[in-house]
């Protein structure tokens, strides 16, 4: 891996090298174009090839349940921007593998090395057992919706345990829905863009100082089942919202049944986990 004074053109930026898990998934591939003005390498990893690494970059294969390899892939990283692992419900063995085994080993590996700062990519789902008629914050107990959710707060509890042991500093990003615009009437609520989610990320990472913080990842939408009044020291402001779409979505005259999955922030989330008889 290389050196940062193998870039002195760009030596006077904020961070020397940043590591970018998950770099070729959709967020993680939003995070790369944008993440470079911060950083004099921006060092990219996946389960998968992330692709050639272009000028800033550097480029790693690197399975997250390998405790081994999490160690080296940390050399000389300054912060980290954690959107690895899986991002949909799946059976608990590959959530196992990928969400929590490796999640544990980032935490141990940013520790050993000295790293002070983690943007955990966690999600809205870790909550989604709420319904649509509460309004929650950061402080509100965790209802995940499935065993993705599930697999969500293992991460956004072991950041906490890792801050008040160790003093690693966390920013848990409960994503909501990240899409160029909103799919469907729930991402009225959910809807963050890729500009806001994008100054959420760069906000949580510049902060000059944040604990162990959990924000809602949510543009300003008028329907707002979250309160982000407890992250106001990021500075995050959204300037963008899903009102404009909400024409897309009209009401079709039918109430939902009380069971019904609309009624919970999770929506279909909530019926994709194991099903019991």
């Amino acid at each position: 891996m290389s050196n940062p004074q193998d870039h002195p053109a760009q030596s006077a930026k904020p961070f020397r090298r940043l590591l970018l898990t998950g770099a070729a998934g959709n967020l993680g591939q939003v995070l790369r174009q944008h993440a470079k003005p911060w950083t004099a390498v921006l060092r990219l990893s996946d389960l998968s090839d992330p692709g050639a690494a272009q000028a800033g970059e550097e480029a790693v294969v690197c399975d997250l349940a390998d405790k081994a390899a999490v160690y080296d892939m940390l050399e000389g990283v300054d912060a980290v921007l954690h959107f690895g692992g899986r991002s949909l419900e799946a059976p608990f063995e590959q959530l196992m593998h990928a969400n929590i085994q490796g999640t544990y080993n980032l935490y141990e590996a940013v520790h050993k090395r000295g790293i002070r700062r983690v943007i955990y990519a966690s999600s809205s789902h870790a909550v989604g057992y709420y319904p649509t008629t509460e309004r929650i914050d950061a402080d509100s107990p965790l209802r995940p919706d499935g065993l993705y959710g599930l697999s969500k707060c293992f991460g956004e509890s072991l950041s906490r345990y890792y801050f008040d042991r160790f003093g690693v500093e966390t920013v848990c990003l409960r994503i909501g829905s990240c899409f160029p615009e909103p799919r469907n009437a729930r991402m009225l609520a959910t809807y963050l863009s890729y500009d806001d989610f994008v100054e959420l990320v760069r906000c949580a990472l510049f902060a000059p100082r944040v604990g162990h913080t959990i924000v809602y990842g949510v543009s300003d939408n008028r329907i707002n089942w979250w309160d982000n009044s407890k992250a106001g020291h990021l500075g995050f402001v959204a300037r963008d919202s899903a009102d404009p779409f909400a024409e897309r979505f009209p009401f079709g005259g039918a109430w939902p049944a009380a069971d019904d999955a609309g009624n919970f922030q999770g929506g279909p989330f909530i019926l994709a986990g194991p099903q019991y008889e």
